[in-house]
Order: C-alpha cells, then sequence, then structure tokens
C-alpha cells in the first residue's frame, strides 16, 4: 500500500469521525440545560466505558488461560509421551509441570475475579440504561429523538474509533506527523486527490511527474500550490 493511500483512508475515516462528532456536540449543546437528563446519560457512558475494559481485561485472562492450558498439555505431552528417557530430564519436566499448574491456578483465580466484575460492571450498567430510559420516557418526542440520534452517533464513534486503529497500523509515525499537522492548518483536509491531472482541492494544474511521484509507494508527494499531500487514486 502507498504512503499517500494510507493517509486517504485514515482521512476518510477522521473525516467520518469529524461529522459524528459535530453532530453529536449539537445534540449535546441541545440538552446541556437539562442536568438530570445529562446526569443519567453520564452515568450510562461511565458504567459503558467501565464494562468495556473489564470485558477486555477477562478476555485477555482467558487468552492467559487457554495459552498454560496448552503449554501444560505439551509439557506433559513431553513427560508420559515416553520421548524422555534421561531421569535428570524426567526431573526437570516433572518441575516445569507442577510450575506451569501453579500459574495456571493462579491465572484461573484471577479469571474468576474477572468474571465477577464483569458480572458486576453489567448489573451496574443495566441499572444505568434503565435509570435513563424511565427518563427520556418522562420527555417530549424531540429530547427522544435528540437522544435516540445521540446514541446512534456514540455507538458510531466507537466502531470509527476501532476502525481508524486499523487504519493507522501500518502508517509510519513521520508520516502520521506530517497528515496530522495539514490536517491543523488545512481545516481537516490533508490529503487530496488528483483529478483530471489537477489538486481537487486548490484545482492546480499538476505535472504528468508530479502525479506519477504521487503513486509512489514509499513517498509523499505535495501540492505545490496549497501543500495537501497528493493521493492519485
Amino acid at each position: 500500500m502507498s504512503a499517500s493511500l494510507g493517509l486517504f483512508r485514515l482521512q476518510q475515516v477522521d473525516r467520518q469521525i469529524d461529522r459524528a462528532q459535530a453532530q453529536l456536540n449539537a445534540i449535546r449543546r441541545t440538552l446541556e440545560n437539562d442536568v438530570e437528563l445529562r446526569s443519567a446519560m453520564e452515568r450510562v457512558v461511565t458504567a459503558e466505558k467501565e464494562d468495556h475494559h473489564l470485558r477486555h481485561d477477562l478476555q485477555m485472562i482467558d487468552a492467559e488461560v487457554e495459552s498454560q492450558q496448552i503449554k501444560i498439555q505439551q509439557a506433559e505431552s513431553s513427560l508420559y509421551g515416553g520421548s524422555v528417557h534421561n531421569p535428570k530430564e524426567l526431573q526437570d519436566l516433572q518441575k516445569d509441570v507442577a510450575f506451569l499448574k501453579r500459574h495456571l491456578t493462579t491465572l484461573e483465580e484471577h479469571e474468576l475475579q474477572a468474571m465477577d466484575a464483569v458480572e458486576q460492571s453489567e448489573n451496574k450498567l443495566r441499572t444505568a440504561k434503565a435509570d435513563l430510559e424511565g427518563l427520556k420516557s418522562q420527555l417530549g418526542n424531540q429530547h427522544k429523538k435528540l437522544l435516540d440520534d445521540q446514541g446512534i452517533l456514540m455507538k458510531d464513534l466507537e466502531r470509527l474509533a476501532e476502525e481508524r486503529e486499523a487504519v493507522l497500523a501500518p502508517i509510519e509515525s513521520h508520516l502520521l506527523e506530517v497528515y496530522e499537522g495539514l490536517r491543523q492548518q488545512k481545516r481537516g483536509v490533508a490529503v487530496t486527490e488528483i483529478s483530471d491531472s489537477s489538486c481537487a482541492s486548490c484545482g492546480s494544474r499538476l505535472t504528468a511527474a508530479l502525479q506519477q511521484n504521487a503513486r509512489s509507494a514509499s513517498q509523499i508527494i505535495h501540492c505545490p500550490s496549497c501543500g495537501r499531500v497528493l493521493y492519485a487514486g
């Protein structure tokens, strides 16, 4: 993947995030005078973040437990499989299996604690959502529509944040710095397409050499007029 393509994809995600965030801010400004409602929404957001964090921790511990179980199976296979006959090696394998099992017990204890924490967070989130829904039912159609839109936008932002992380992965840090700087300077448009041999943002005509260089996989080329990164789709 070319450097400019990676930045172009990142910009597409960022512009979606910008639009969703702008809509979300407008909704929040409309609702900001309702203190009770805002407090109920904040409790839901806090509970969702905590639940997400705890679930992530549980997934990590589950993976550790599974990995440890595999290690034990492999060690026991070597111990009882008959392939090792040296008494010293057998003794070492026995010690390894014992150590691995002790560590597995510790991991399983942590796993149970994490499962308990997730269950508590689920109850807390369920209660917070129920309180919010109860409050929403008291509001007029306008507030309900705004709150529904807000919920959709928040889910969109969560999805876009994950998508952004995936797009970011292959982009080199120095290119990201250039991109972020241009985003601030150019009102969110750091990367521009080449359209009809011209910069799609400022309309400047581009030489054939510039257009060819813009297709490079290893470097980025800037529009000589507006300074944005050129992307040849």
